[in-house]
């Protein structure tokens, strides 16, 4: 089989190149083309381009760079059609990926989606274009099943992908004599995404925090893909150190930690580790999904646990000073970490249903096969 693979941030970029893995194992003669990054990479994946070239976030950033975005979305159709996938297996990113799906859909081939959008979240009513143009949906999230049930989607719940990446990483025991930490160091985690308009907006926050507990160590999570100098706001602190592309090392080794929403917010609550989530994004983007989302909560952990396990301080709320009093009470208050870590036990249970790369590949072969 000829797949054609695109995943258009990290995340989605690891999680793919997994699948790829596992869909090799089954398929002796698969052969993969696509858009990604340096995990598919690795994967053995030929790409057309990377990610970080057209990487964009939020509604007024997007507008700002839809002929950019139409032409990638234009060239990459035309580059797997060229290729003759078989099938072309989207990845996340959905507003790059509804498009190709589309015009895949269109164009007669055989469209697969692993991890679709949350259209759960706001403006529902997406689910209906993943059934006009999508063949077949593999879902990550246990409630996402019963959702789409609601539009009479039958799709496949085949586990969650963030849980086989924490299962299989291995600890480095010399993480903390790389970093110069000790036994005794209290260290947060500083996850401030992988997004340019994430960093802009996220590190001044982290930097006033970082400033208010001299005595803590401060790892600040950083990605290749994104420019040293946009983590400029952290530099020259005497209590910061930079963990290159090594967040779960990073992860095993905190006391707390600071996330920026998204896929890292349950990343640490599988590790463990007590967080306080915290989320800008421009005026307009924030004033146009508050009118749209239809989810009480912005995290993953407290969506799956269906109430607050971990705080959110959202755009005006989310302040340097409301952040250090939180994170305080996550580093010194006994009992309130203790009622986190069991809820991320609650969580982890809920998630355990065996490996999603194994389960989506022998599924997506079965398929296509049959």
């Amino acid at each position: 089989m000829r797949y054609y693979i695109i995943a258009g941030e990290r995340s989605g970029d690891l999680h793919a190149s997994n699948l790829v893995k596992e869909i090799r194992k089954r398929d002796g003669e698969a052969v993969f083309r696509g858009l990604g990054g340096a995990y598919l990479r690795t994967a053995g994946v030929s790409l057309f381009a990377d990610y970080a070239e057209f990487a964009v976030m939020g509604f007024l950033e997007v507008l700002g760079n839809l002929r950019k975005i139409s032409g990638y979305i234009n060239k990459t159709v035309a580059d797997l059609r060229a290729f003759q996938a078989d099938v072309v297996i989207l990845v996340d990113y959905g507003g790059f990926n509804m498009r190709v799906a589309r015009k895949c859909k269109a164009a007669g081939i055989r469209v697969f989606y692993y991890i679709p959008p949350k259209v759960w979240a706001w403006n529902q009513g997406r689910a209906k274009k993943l059934k006009a143009t999508v063949d077949e949906l593999f879902v990550i999230l246990p409630f996402e099943k019963d959702f789409f049930r609601k539009f009479d989607m039958d799709v496949h719940y085949v586990g969650n992908p963030v849980l086989d990446a924490v299962k299989a990483h291995t600890s480095n025991p010399e993480f903390r004599r790389r970093y110069g930490l000790s036994d005794n160091d209290t260290v947060i985690a500083l996850l401030p995404g992988s997004r340019k308009q994430e960093l802009l907006r996220i590190l001044p926050l982290m930097r006033e925090v970082v400033t208010r507990f001299p005595d803590w160590k401060f790892g600040v999570a950083t990605v290749s893909n994104l420019d040293s100098s946009l983590y400029a706001p952290l530099k020259g602190l005497s209590n910061t150190f930079f963990v290159e592309e090594d967040t779960y090392n990073l992860l095993g080794n905190a006391n707390a930690a600071i996330v920026t929403s998204g896929t890292a917010t349950l990343e640490t609550a599988l590790f463990e580790v007590p967080q306080v989530v915290v989320y800008k994004t421009s005026g307009f983007s924030y004033a146009v999904a508050k009118r749209l989302i239809r989810v009480p909560y912005i995290s993953l952990v407290n969506l799956i646990a269906g109430k607050e396990v971990v705080r959110e301080l959202i755009q005006g709320d989310a302040r340097g000073e409301a952040t250090a009093i939180e994170l305080n009470r996550l580093v010194d208050d006994a009992e309130y970490r203790q009622e986190m870590l069991m809820d991320y036990e609650r969580i982890t249970r809920i998630l355990d249903t065996g490996s999603a790369s194994e389960n989506a590949a022998r599924q997506m072969v079965r398929i296509l096969q049959g």
